[in-house]
C-alpha cells in the first residue's frame, strides 16, 4: 500500500460531519476515502473515469446500496443535482478549470469540502503537480476558506518499479524527478495534504 488510506479516511470524518447529508462526491472513481462509515444519507458519485465508475457501480450493486449511492459519469460542471455538501477527493487540482468547478459547486450545495495535496508536499514535487496544486489553493482562498486542517503522511513503495508505476502516468518530468530512487528499495516519500471547508 502506497499510503495509509484508513488514516486519511479518519482525518476526513473528523474534519466534517457527513451524517444524514446528501453528498455530491467528485472524483469518486478513485480509491474512496468517503466510505459507508460516514453515515451519509446519499452519495452521488461523480467521475469522468468510465472504467473506475463501472467498478464502483458493480461494488454498489454487490452491496445492495443502490438506494444510497447514485453513480454519475461525466464532467462535474454538467451535474445538476443539488445536495448538502460537494466533496472533492484529491481531484480539484487536476480539473481543467478549478474556479469554474467551485463556482458550480456553490450553486449545488451550501458546503464544499476539498481534500487534496498541500502545495508544499514533497510527494507533489515528485508527481510534477506542484503548479496545479498551488493554483487550486489560490482559487480556494479567493472563494473563502472557512476552515483548513493540514496533515502529514508518507507514500511507501517496496521498490523503484512500484514508484514508477504510480508516478509514470504523470509524464516525463515526474519520471525524471524520481530517477534518483532508481534501484532503491523500501522508498519513503513524505506527503502533506489538507482538508478545506469553503
Amino acid at each position: 500500500m502506497a499510503t495509509d488510506y484508513a488514516q486519511l479516511t479518519q482525518n476526513l470524518l473528523r474534519f466534517y460531519d457527513f451524517a444524514n447529508k446528501v453528498v455530491l462526491f467528485v472524483g469518486a472513481g478513485s480509491k474512496q476515502l468517503l466510505d459507508d462509515s460516514a453515515g451519509a444519507k446519499k452519495r452521488i458519485a461523480i467521475d469522468q473515469d468510465v472504467a473506475a465508475l463501472k467498478e464502483l457501480a458493480a461494488n454498489v450493486a454487490a452491496k445492495g446500496m443502490q438506494d444510497s449511492v447514485e453513480v454519475v459519469g461525466g464532467r462535474f460542471e454538467d451535474v445538476a443535482q443539488s445536495g448538502d455538501v460537494v466533496y472533492f477527493e484529491f481531484c480539484l487540482h487536476e480539473m481543467a478549470n478549478p474556479r469554474k468547478a467551485l463556482a458550480h459547486a456553490k450553486k449545488l450545495a451550501p458546503d464544499i469540502v476539498v481534500f487534496d495535496h498541500s502545495p508544499e508536499s514533497e510527494w507533489i514535487f515528485y508527481g510534477a503537480e506542484e503548479d496545479k496544486v498551488l493554483r487550486s489553493r489560490h482559487i480556494m482562498e479567493q472563494f473563502g476558506v472557512r476552515r483548513c486542517e493540514k496533515f502529514h503522511t508518507e507514500q511507501r513503495f517496496a521498490n523503484y518499479g512500484e514508484l514508477l508505476a504510480k508516478v509514470g502516468p504523470q509524464g516525463p518530468l515526474a519520471i525524471e524527478r524520481i530517477r534518483r530512487f532508481s534501484g532503491a528499495m523500501n522508498i519513503v516519500i513524505p506527503m502533506d495534504y489538507e482538508l478545506n471547508l469553503l
